[in-house]
């Protein structure tokens, strides 16, 4: 076994302590990477807290790893030691399903193994980055450009993918009228992805504090949604609206926004259900969807869009004494816009 030092939870209500996890030894195809950052997700946050269920605690998050190769199994092809490498949200799935085979191992149909508070396929609990080391299956390892520094890449693995993967799949680019609900960490590389894509791209915020950061970004126009005038002026006017927020809002209220055949993609996850009358869907047929990651393969191409088209996340390095602290920050949005843990401080 490999030792790793980790920060971990012990309950809803705890707050973050030192801590040892076991890493598994190499299998032949296994990658053993040495994790330099790891950002902080609001899912970790609702993971933590036991928002979304039961948790097996103690609770090691984090599933935004960036870090370099320090070992590899006997049957390893695609890495080498010395490599800059990420892992994402899951780090393996029964590769077999019909959805594995399409390259979408997010939607296994057996389930993926999520990088952590899951169940490997050893029978072990799996932990994530908010540690040293980690070892993952390379098919479930992503390659990091060289003109991406590592502090960077590490929210791309969760912010970078799960906003890239529904603009990917609806179709932003030249033409297409997209507004972004939320100006948080998914929301804000959402803009930056959806303007590289060549997407006309509005910001819909709760004020205009954050006015400035958006048009900087990318985004043509910034409209705050505490204004009623708002939700008037832009009746019917968006192809595709991601909604990046992790809270309960008026579905329908933003249904309104969309043209004929639009569509309003869910990527945030409140703990709460959304309520949404027919009447909003089927006035325009317009569309209410959802989105999780992407395939491993999809993770790849955005890593290599966000290299290409120079797109970064604006990150807060901080050491893992403040992820107390980091998580209230969240909490307040008052963050600009991922915090990303130095883990050589951990």
């Amino acid at each position: 076994m490999i030792i790793a030092k980790a920060r971990a939870v012990d309950g809803p209500d705890q707050q973050f302590r030192s801590a040892e996890i076991k890493r598994r030894d190499l299998d032949t195809s296994d990658v053993l990477i040495e994790i330099k950052y790891a950002g902080i997700c609001h899912s970790d946050i609702h993971t933590a807290h036991g928002d979304w269920g039961p948790v097996n605690y103690p609770l090691v998050p984090g599933h935004e790893i960036a870090g370099i190769v320090t070992d590899v199994g006997t049957g390893v092809s695609k890495y080498k030691v010395g490599d800059r490498v990420g892992v994402g949200c899951m780090v393996d799935s029964c590769g077999e399903c019909d959805n594995c085979r399409k390259g979408e191992e997010q939607y296994c149909l057996k389930g993926n193994i999520q990088t952590y508070a899951g169940v490997d396929k050893y029978g072990e609990p799996t932990q994530g980055g908010y540690s040293t080391h980690i070892v993952v299956t390379e098919d479930f390892v992503v390659r990091i450009p060289d003109n991406i520094t590592l502090d960077a890449a590490a929210p791309l693995l969760c912010a970078g993918i799960t906003t890239y993967s529904p603009l990917h799949h609806w179709g932003a680019g030249p033409g297409k009228k997209v507004a972004v609900v939320g100006m948080g960490g998914l929301g804000h590389m959402a803009v930056k992805i959806a303007h590289a894509m060549g997407a006309e791209v509005t910001v819909l915020s709760q004020s205009l504090s954050k006015k400035e950061d958006g048009l900087q970004f990318g985004a043509a126009h910034y409209y705050a949604t505490s204004e009623p005038e708002t939700f008037e002026k832009l009746a019917g006017s968006f192809d595709l609206m991601i909604n990046t927020v992790s809270a309960s809002i008026d579905i329908n209220a933003y249904l309104s926004l969309l043209t004929l055949d639009g569509t309003i993609v869910n990527v945030g996850a409140p703990a709460e259900p959304l309520s949404v009358q027919v009447f909003s869907l089927i006035g325009h047929r317009r569309s209410f969807a959802g989105s999780m990651i992407g395939g491993i393969r999809e993770t790849q191409e955005m890593l290599d869009f966000c290299a290409e088209h120079n797109i970064a996340p604006n990150i807060e390095v901080i050491s893992a004494d403040q992820i107390d602290e980091a998580y209230k920050r969240v909490l307040a949005s008052d963050v600009k816009y991922r915090f990303v843990i130095d883990t050589s401080t951990i």
